[in-house]
């Protein structure tokens, strides 16, 4: 047996060679040149924060907007005391405010979450 010469390499190209390459645009950049593009990422965010902000309205307004309906149809709750103070002036009060602190809470750990999905699309991740 005669050992075989080495074969000659081959250099395969492709034949775009002179084709314009393409760039990487961070999203960051889109939105600070204000193109197209960057229009569409930043009102996706303000679409997403005023879908959360309707949503949270809706549900404050249906649940404090409806107690006065409540009272007109029940009139008898009105006559209820709990603790010496009657029932209307709690439901307004601490249970109105519980409902207000709690929506708050829930709108501001959405928002921050909605922001933070936003940068992680910017960052690329």
């Amino acid at each position: 047996m005669t050992p075989e010469a080495p074969r000659a390499r081959v250099r395969v190209t492709s034949p775009r060679t002179s084709a314009a390459r393409t760039r990487n645009v961070s999203i960051a950049s889109e939105i600070d040149e204000q193109t197209r593009l960057g229009e569409v990422y930043i009102t996706s965010l303000m679409r997403s924060q005023l879908r959360l902000a309707l949503g949270v309205l809706l549900v404050l307004a249906s649940t404090l907007g409806l107690l006065p309906l409540l009272f007109t149809a029940v009139p008898g709750l009105a006559g209820i005391d709990l603790l010496g103070v009657p029932l209307p002036w709690i439901l307004l009060t601490v249970v109105a405010f519980a409902e207000i602190i709690g929506l708050g809470a829930f709108y501001v750990r959405r928002s921050e979450r909605n922001e933070a999905t936003f940068s992680d699309l910017l960052d690329g991740r």
